[in-house]
């Protein structure tokens, strides 16, 4: 059965236009023909990964079995100019509700 998941992953920002393009597509191809990419650009890092101190975000969107993350980020560990990645798996996130604390009733005087 497929589920729907997240993908953030963040590509070496010192890559030409053209390299991060390729690298983009080919992981939108593995995620399936419903896979929706949106570029967040190029960001500075708070602190440097890998010696690095930016790089573009991207975040990707679709619906696939179980086995197509651990692929996709199989190949995401050996790909050249990837430097973090990320997948959530949006179908087992819980929506937890915060009840409000109860105030403490002063008694008057």
């Amino acid at each position: 059965m497929k589920s729907n998941y997240e993908c953030l992953f963040i590509v070496d920002g010192a890559l030409k236009e053209e390299e991060r393009a390729a690298m983009v597509e080919k992981f939108q191809k593995m995620a399936g023909s419903g896979a929706k990419v949106e570029p967040w650009g190029l960001r500075k890092f708070v602190t440097p990964i890998d010696h690095k101190k930016e790089g573009y975000y991207f975040l990707m969107n679709f619906s696939a079995l179980p086995e197509v993350p651990a692929t996709i980020g199989n190949l995401m560990n050996i790909t050249e100019g990837m430097i973090r990645y990320m997948f959530v798996n949006k179908d087992d996130q819980k929506t937890v509700k915060i009840k409000p604390k109860k105030q403490k009733e002063v008694k008057g005087e």
